[in-house]
């Protein structure tokens, strides 16, 4: 049995998908099925309830887990601490990031990294902030990129920097002619909103309420990019990160106003799963991101 079976058998049972499991290992699916069946017939047990719709380990099959979850951290720990002690940079690091800080934040971030370590191949997706966290905790990816990061003790946190929130409407908007908004201003306004899940559209919603403000909402989407267009259609105004509208904002398809009496600031964070043993690559990564834009 090699550590490689282990490590597949863990990411079956944390994906609880063969799909997605050969897709971390960049094997087939067929591949995978395979090697969870040398493991049954190496170990003379059964691992997993084949007979049974939802994905479920047998007793066995948990022990295994258990213990092969133990010996793939070690063995991942000892690999990370061999390339430090050589001073080598390399491997693959599996990003999950929110669309906003994907399509906005991270690729100049990214494009530095890797003409610093071209050896290094970063695979990146774009997910909803829930799934993120899923991800992370699955050991689906190795971090993740979120906005108003929440606590688990599950996870550890690293701040990177607060984004500035502005009001954002349509050059013709009356609201366009100020150089500031208040939320004042606001009260009564047709809003394009993020879905009611998404933690940017928590944060609005609460320093709205707190000052007293109502507001209509007439669209609800899941990423940045439609509740611009939405903004750029004249379908009512929003609240969004100042630096994911810069582009609109240069070609005059949108207008970006700072809010006067409110700082609205939308924290940004890396997660990783406790106890997770970092490669120097993905150390290197996460001081990058802390640095200034």
């Amino acid at each position: 049995m090699q550590i490689q079976s282990f490590k597949i058998f863990c990411d079956l049972v944390e994906t609880e998908s063969f799909t997605r499991a050969a897709q971390i290992n960049g094997v087939t699916q067929s591949a995978v099925s395979q090697q969870i069946s040398s493991l049954e017939r190496q170990l003379k047990s059964l691992l997993i309830e084949r007979s049974k719709k939802k994905f479920r380990l047998t007793r066995e099959g948990e022990l295994l887990y258990e213990h092969s979850r133990q010996m793939v951290s070690t063995y991942d720990s000892l690999l990370h601490r061999l390339q430090e002690v050589k001073d080598i940079i390399s491997g693959t690091i599996r990003v999950a990031t929110i669309y906003s800080i994907g399509l906005h934040d991270l690729p100049p971030y990214l494009k530095r990294f890797l003409k610093a370590y071209p050896t290094v191949n970063v695979h990146v997706e774009y997910q909803r902030a829930n799934q993120v966290y899923d991800d992370v905790l699955g050991n689906v990816v190795d971090l993740g990129l979120v906005a108003y990061p929440n606590k688990d003790t599950r996870l550890e946190m690293v701040h990177l920097r607060e984004e500035k929130m502005v009001l954002i409407c349509h050059p013709k908007h009356p609201l366009a002619r100020g150089k500031t908004v208040k939320l004042a201003q606001l009260d009564g306004q047709r809003f394009i909103g993020f879905e009611p899940d998404i933690p940017t559209r928590k944060a609005v919603d609460k320093v709205l309420r707190d000052a007293g403000i109502t507001i209509k909402v007439v669209m609800e989407f899941d990423n940045i990019e439609t509740v611009k267009r939405a903004v750029e259609i004249e379908a009512g105004v929003s609240i969004v990160p100042d630096g994911t509208v810069a582009g609109e904002v240069a070609k005059l398809t949108l207008t970006a106003i700072p809010i006067a009496d409110a700082d609205i600031g939308r924290p940004l964070a890396v997660i990783y799963k406790k106890n997770k043993a970092l490669s120097p690559a993905m150390k290197q990564f996460i001081q990058l991101l802390k640095e200034a834009p």
